[in-house]
């Protein structure tokens, strides 16, 4: 009878595992139940063999080696079965893996001798073997409590799906913490207790294949919280039965009653398992919320709960695929719903598309329905019923989103309606016991059906304004580029000008010819960064550079011997600047000089403190006061008739990103002097430092 029990049990978790993979795999997660359920069977053909030499010490080995790996396994099971963010699980629990990988095998790798006594009838445990026991008594706890938190985030058909699967494995694993708890109090291993193992494990594997049946017709994708354990239902029910059973021991230790001990606590497990599946099960609590309504005149729902959580989980909500899902599971919460299908007019207006369901739709496309057809809908104030109608729109409804139960009441449409205008639908299928809704809830659900339409109206008006921005701001970079672009134009302008007068001149046509070169390199360094405008901002490329050498170039190389630029460039040493972006703000103050007709333009450079100064002033128009704080740091403002302003706004940006200053003076007619202060330590050109020091540049 043992042989056939333990038979029968290895091969229900082998067919168990199997289907796990067939007919489509199962992921991650069909790979660990199928190892998992392998490891059950390998145990229960190991165990067997035990319970036929239950003196032998090798083979009590063997067993306890095989259900030290149990853990670590299922472990991994709990963490990613049926969740969509398994990953985040896997990262945080990483420890604890490492511990049920390595600390059971540990113990038991101090051999047979350590973990067990020679008892009448048989082996007990030693203290080492109590302490295996409590070890892989705490990590059972925490793969169950990790089954238990999934079960809990699920809601609708997601729970419907798994709940078989939850209640195979918690009956597998609690016969399994039943008989760990056994083996505490006696310090033993009865060999009667390897019958009851295989006797769970065949109703678990019967269990287990009911469940993959549910979740072989859709995947399911559950959010559980990251919480750790937090108000735990298995833990506080562990506690409770190790509570009780603690004071059975001793009251049976003192009146000499201990055979019949170990039935007393299985009765006590019993308990504890069913009311755990009560206190779970939909069908138990919608009973008894109407009970309490029908006999003892109170609210079947809780409102001002069910708003509050609703308002928490929307008001700050601006994606809509997230604003549906929290709006479905709030509902089938509350309502004892398993479908609930949450819908949005495409913003075409040429259908409705799923923003999330609990249910099994007939087809993941949109629905393809007419103005009309939204506005017959939207013509409706309050939740009415799918069934009742037998327009189009109504048959091509209850086609999209068929019921999977014919005893679960009929189909209840909620539509979202918003500023006069029908934004989505919220779908009702598959109620608990099929109860129809009552006017309160009809009423209730009027009220939440606002609240997400107005939501969904938001999150469309938060996209457009997203777009609207993203545009705005490729405009503004594009007219960047255009104002760059623009200087290097007017460079190779004023050398076309300059080069009728001194054609002949050696020298000057060397140096139009670097100016040339230097232009076209600085266009196609233009064009590379305009390609490249979906990366990231580029950082700075600093290197060991002198401002006043830059400034000497820049003026040399961009505007000739042009007889309107004085240069005083006292040399300022080296500094950790990005030669290009420097440059450019010296282009831009002296470009900004010469087109607002200044006849004369001074650049100067010299030491100050611990950084480098940089001078442009000029005899130019100048600017008022109001334009100066108002208007000449801020993009596309600008004096000039032909400016694109810019030009002041892209230095701020340069000199703020090197930690420097940038200040202004200037007056309407008595021109500007612009001051830009580079702050970081100078090396001399002969080597000293602004500080005294013999350096040599880098």
């Amino acid at each position: 009878m043992d042989i056939w029990l333990s038979a029968l049990a290895a091969a229900g978790c082998l067919l168990a595992g199997a289907a796990a993979l067939w007919p489509r795999g199962g992921g991650w997660p069909g790979v660990a139940l199928f190892v998992g359920m392998v490891l059950l069977a390998a145990e229960r053909l190991v165990d067997q063999r035990l319970l036929e030499e239950p003196g032998d010490p090798a083979r009590l080995l063997d067993s306890l080696r095989l259900k030290s790996v149990l853990p670590l396994v299922w472990l991994w099971f709990s963490l990613v079965h049926a969740r969509a963010n398994w990953r985040g699980f896997l990262r945080g629990w990483r420890w604890v893996l490492v511990v049920a990988a390595v600390v059971p095998l540990v113990v038991v790798g101090v051999g047979a001798d350590f973990l067990a006594v020679s008892v009448p009838g048989g082996l007990g445990l030693a203290a080492a073997g109590k302490g295996w026991v409590l070890v892989v008594v705490v990590l059972n706890l925490g793969m169950v409590a990790n089954l238990e938190k999934t079960f809990r985030a699920s809601v609708g058909m997601g729970r419907w799906r798994i709940k078989y699967v939850v209640l195979g494995l918690a009956l597998i694993f609690g016969l399994k913490f039943y008989i760990l708890s056994q083996a505490l109090v006696f310090a033993a291993y009865p060999p009667w207790l390897v019958r009851l193992e295989s006797i769970g494990v065949i109703l678990g594997c019967c269990l287990l294949g009911l469940g993959q049946l549910r979740c072989a017709t859709c995947r399911t994708e559950i959010y559980p919280s990251r919480t750790i354990l937090q108000g735990s239902l298995t833990l506080v029910l562990a506690g409770a039965y190790f509570l009780v059973v603690g004071l059975l021991a001793q009251v049976a230790a003192r009146r000499g009653g201990t055979e019949s001990f170990p039935a007393q606590a299985l009765v006590v497990l019993l308990g504890v398992v069913g009311l755990a599946v009560m206190l779970l099960s939909d069908r138990v609590r919608s009973s008894t919320r109407q009970l309490v309504s029908r006999h003892f005149r109170r609210s079947e729902h809780d409102f001002r709960r069910i708003w509050t959580d609703f308002t928490r989980r929307s008001a700050s909500v601006l994606d809509a695929a997230e604003l549906g899902m929290n709006a479905a599971e709030v509902i089938s919460g509350s309502f004892n719903v398993l479908g609930v299908t949450v819908c949005r007019v495409a913003p075409n207006r040429g259908g409705l598309d799923c923003l999330h369901s609990t249910a099994e739709r007939a087809s993941g496309e949109a629905l393809g329905l007419g103005i009309e057809d939204f506005a017959a809908i939207a013509a409706r104030p309050r939740p009415f019923s799918l069934e009742a109608e037998r327009a189009g729109w109504a048959v091509a409804l209850r086609a999209w989103c068929p019921r999977k139960f014919s005893h679960g009441g009929p189909r209840l449409v909620v539509p979202l309606v918003a500023c006069e205008q029908l934004v989505g639908l919220v779908i009702l299928s598959d109620r608990v016991n099929g109860v129809a809704y009552s006017g309160e809830e009809i009423d209730l659900l009027k009220c939440i059906a606002d609240q997400l339409a107005g939501g969904l109206l938001n999150c469309a008006l938060s996209e457009e304004v997203l777009q609207a921005k993203q545009l705005e701001a490729f405009q503004t970079v594009s007219t960047f580029f255009v104002h760059d672009l623009k200087n290097a134009a007017n460079s190779l302008n004023l050398m076309l000008r300059n080069l009728p007068l001194h054609f002949d001149d050696v020298q000057f046509r060397e140096d139009a010819m670097r100016g040339v070169a230097l232009t076209v390199a600085r266009i196609n360094q233009l064009i590379f960064k305009l390609s490249h405008l979906r990366e990231a901002e580029a950082d700075a490329q600093a290197e060991a550079v002198r401002l006043d050498l830059l400034c000497a170039e820049v003026l040399s190389r961009e505007w000739g011997r042009e007889a309107r630029v004085e240069r005083e460039l006292e040399p300022v040493g080296y500094q950790e600047l990005d030669a290009e972006a420097i440059k450019s703000v010296v282009r831009n103050l002296v470009g900004n000089a010469l087109e607002a007709g200044a006849q004369q333009v001074r650049v100067a450079t010299r030491r100050q403190g611990c950084g480098a100064l940089l001078v442009v002033s000029d005899d130019g128009c100048g600017m008022s006061a109001a334009f100066q704080r108002d208007f000449l740091f801020r993009a596309f403002h600008t004096t000039k008739a032909s400016g694109l302003g810019v030009g002041m706004f892209q230095c701020r940006k340069i000199v703020i990103a090197h930690a420097g200053s940038i200040e202004v003076e200037s007056a309407p007619g008595c021109g500007t002097r612009v001051e830009v202060f580079l702050p970081g330590k100078t090396i001399l050109p002969g080597g000293t430092n602004n500080n005294g020091g013999q350096q040599q540049p880098t």
